[in-house]
């Protein structure tokens, strides 16, 4: 098992992407800590992961507090006595044209997308910069990279997470911590399950694998950076997007 024994502390993992990447680093061994806003959803998921046979613990948190940041990673610590794995993932979308985006969605976004990562990095940081090792992994997202009409706001947070993830690399690298992003291009999800087929094939149009990636494409590529396989990468994004963007 890659992750045997690891504490992983991931944000937003109550449902969606995240509870993709907490059950993937659940059958790998890790004790998985779930956390999302509401405690009952956090639980519902510990849950059916325990009747798996999984470790899983919750601790409901608001990213966008520091406080609320601080105090779940204190009672992580008081319970399970070090946080080896940190993904960032909880996050918000609030989609407008620009000249109509109202400054409390713009607020609203990044608060959660940015604000919530630099809330989680700062709180996780202290202890593993103590501990001399972790890896932080970031959700960012292909918009940040080539941007999206009606998503300035949305764009500018993940962007924001792909400067954060570089300049965090360059500071951590010498305590053993690793911290990078994954940017997923067009996933299937509940979200996207909405759009039209009309929509759903333009978007295609663009993606050279000819299909939307899945959770699990997600969740996979978080487990390379978690392991010790991914030992000697650090301040990278990786794009799990069917080769939309190539650099």
């Amino acid at each position: 098992m890659r992750l045997k024994d690891e504490i992983a502390f991931i944000t937003g993992s109550a449902r969606g992407i995240g509870r993709e990447i907490a059950e993937a680093f659940a059958k790998e061994g890790a004790l998985v800590i779930i956390s999302d806003i509401k405690a009952e959803d956090c639980q519902v998921t510990a849950d059916e992961f325990k009747a798996k046979g999984y470790k899983a613990d919750i601790m409901a948190c608001n990213v966008t507090s520091s406080a609320d940041v601080d105090q779940a990673v204190d009672k992580i610590m008081e319970k399970h006595g070090r946080i080896d794995i940190l993904v960032n993932n909880a996050g918000i979308t609030r989609d407008n044209l620009f000249l109509r985006m109202k400054e409390e969605d713009w607020d609203a976004v990044i608060a959660v997308n940015l604000k919530g990562t630099f809330n989680a990095c700062k709180a996780v940081s202290k202890v593993m910069l103590k501990a001399r090792k972790g890896n932080i992994i970031s959700i960012a997202s292909v918009i940040g990279v080539m941007g999206n009409a009606g998503q300035a706001n949305y764009a500018a947070s993940k962007a924001g997470v792909i400067a954060l993830t570089k300049s965090l690399a360059r500071e951590f690298a010498s305590r053993n911590i690793t911290v990078n992003a994954v940017a997923p291009g067009y996933i299937k999800t509940a979200m996207t399950d909405k759009l039209s087929d009309e929509v759903k094939g333009k978007i295609l149009e663009n993606v050279p694998l000819g299909r939307m990636g899945l959770p699990s494409d997600v969740a996979n590529v978080c487990l390379f950076l978690a392991s010790k396989d991914a030992d000697y990468v650090t301040g990278q994004t990786l794009l799990v997007d069917g080769g939309m963007i190539m650099y």
